[in-house]
């Protein structure tokens, strides 16, 4: 629905639906909470008049949530002119809020699955400053009008860059990647939040005790040691298929496109539909991702450097700027040079090593934080319990050979060079990241040396960036070495600061 105003850009309004939305939604949550609040109803008055007075409270709730949503849906409208993009809403507190074009930065449209069957989007229009009012949310209108908008907001008449790189499908849907999810951070995580909401629920409903005493009579034969080691592994089982269904839910059908006017756009979900744009005059970059798990099964993800996707509460995403998820390592490598328009990727150079100090400082550090737990338990276990002392012994005996492995894997991992027209730096042992950041968008260089560094010859250069995470550091570098990599990447930018005598 729209209304025209004087010649300029027609006012439209949100669709309709939303107040259906609003009382399905509405019906759901209620719908939920009635089951105890009639069993706790139904001894003082009996079950069938605790049933009438769910279903008036029920009406009362869902009427007065479609009402308010109607209102809403009456004082919202939103147009969309040469220069600007409006929203105009409130009924009390009205509020006029108002994007330039130019700094519109992404259009993303997100469908949960009661808007897909009802063919809406919400739609988010960002200029990927930091606070509320650098969004606009439209919620919802339908599916083509927000494939409109998208489309309209971010054409910039822009041609496509030169070279021989195609167009249309980057990358699409594989089932196989799937294997990949199993051995993520998410699976443990996931596996010890569900034997925490066995015990909540449990305690709600009031049956804890019977729930810990159910599982010590399946253990009551097994030595302690097994019994744990199986408690674990059941979690794990509970983790492995919750990463499963969440990585089925959130990449199927991913698909990873090049649009003609030079934008990317991921696709993706399979109850709630996204789909994220990215300009590609605003990529600085590409950050190849290998966390732990993932990493000893020849896998990797990648994500965008780009500016205009600032992290926070309104991307309701930790992975809003992810353009490929945990994948083969070759296939992450094709699929980054594609992206950048190269014939091979940055992220796949030869990367320079760093001087053995560095190793020797990422030893120091590992063993001191797993030495801690272990010191502290000996103390406690010296003036409280010598229990505490056999638990001291037994994480001395598992963390410190793990805190050498991890110490030595982080020094394997830094490196530094340089690759046609990007800066490429890698670090970390957890979570490993190896940037290639476009040497045109390094806007400054952060030197920093400690005492420690400077006894061994060390310092870590940092670029500074607008885009992607804002700084991108090659750590513990030689120092000469380092300052020479820091003044080849750009020219001129660090040459007053330098003492070349």
């Amino acid at each position: 629905m729209s209304t025209a105003t004087g010649g300029g850009p027609d006012w439209h309004r949100l669709h309709l639906r939303t107040v259906l939305v609003t009382a399905l939604v509405t019906a759901g949550v209620v719908g939920g909470a009635a089951v105890p609040v009639t069993v706790a109803l139904s001894g003082r008055l009996g079950f069938a008049r605790a049933v009438l007075w769910e279903l008036a409270a029920a009406a009362l709730l869902i009427g007065c949530a479609a009402a308010g949503d109607y209102v809403r849906w009456r004082r919202t409208r939103y147009r969309v002119g040469p220069e600007r993009v409006d929203l105009h809403s409130g009924l009390l507190l009205v509020r006029r809020r108002s994007l330039a074009r130019e700094r519109i930065r992404s259009v993303d449209l997100t469908a949960h699955p009661l808007l897909r069957v009802l063919g809406l989007v919400t739609v988010r229009i960002g200029t990927g400053e930091q606070g509320g009012d650098s969004t606009l949310e439209l919620d919802p209108v339908t599916r083509a009008e927000g494939e409109r908008l998208r489309r309209e907001l971010l054409d910039r008449g822009t041609p496509p860059a030169p070279g021989s790189h195609r167009e249309g499908e980057l990358a699409g849907f594989d089932l196989g990647w799937i294997r990949y999810a199993p051995v993520s951070v998410v699976a443990p995580m996931l596996g010890g939040a569900a034997a925490g909401g066995v015990l909540q629920i449990s305690d709600w409903v009031g049956a804890q005790g019977e729930v810990l005493d159910w599982v010590a009579d399946r253990f009551r034969d097994t030595p302690l040691l097994w019994a744990i080691v199986l408690a674990v592994l059941a979690a794990l089982a509970a983790g492995v298929v919750g990463a499963l269904g969440l990585w089925v839910e959130m990449w199927w059908n991913y698909r990873l496109e090049r649009e003609p006017g030079g934008a990317l756009r991921v696709r993706r979900g399979l109850f709630t539909a996204r789909s994220l744009s990215v300009e590609e005059r605003r990529l600085r970059g590409v950050d190849l991702v290998e966390p732990l798990g993932v990493r000893l099964v020849g896998a990797a993800r990648v994500d965008a450097i780009t500016t205009g996707l600032a992290k926070d509460e309104e991307t309701r995403s930790a992975d809003h700027t992810t353009l490929l998820p945990a994948v083969p390592r070759a296939v992450a490598d094709a699929v980054a040079a594609e992206v950048l328009r190269e014939a091979t990727t940055p992220t796949g150079a030869r990367l320079t090593a760093h001087p053995r100090a560095a190793r020797g400082r990422r030893l120091r550090r590992a063993v001191a934080v797993a030495l801690g737990p272990v010191l502290v338990q000996a103390v406690l276990g010296v003036l409280l319990s010598p229990v505490l002392l056999w638990t001291a012994l037994a994480c001395a005996v598992v963390f410190l050979p793990l805190s050498v492995l991890l110490g030595l894997d982080a020094y394997r991992s830094l490196g530094h060079a340089l690759s046609g027209g990007y800066l490429v730096t890698r670090s970390g042992t957890v979570r490993r990241s190896t940037a290639a950041l476009q040497r045109a968008g390094v806007i400054g260089w952060t030197v920093k040396q400690s005492w420690f560094q400077r006894r061994a010859g060390l310092l870590s250069v940092t670029a500074t960036t607008a885009a992607g995470g804002g700084a991108y550091t090659a750590h513990d570098t030689d120092a000469s070495e380092g300052l020479a990599f820091a003044s080849e990447a750009v020219p001129g930018l660090l040459e007053p600061f330098l003492d070349r005598g």
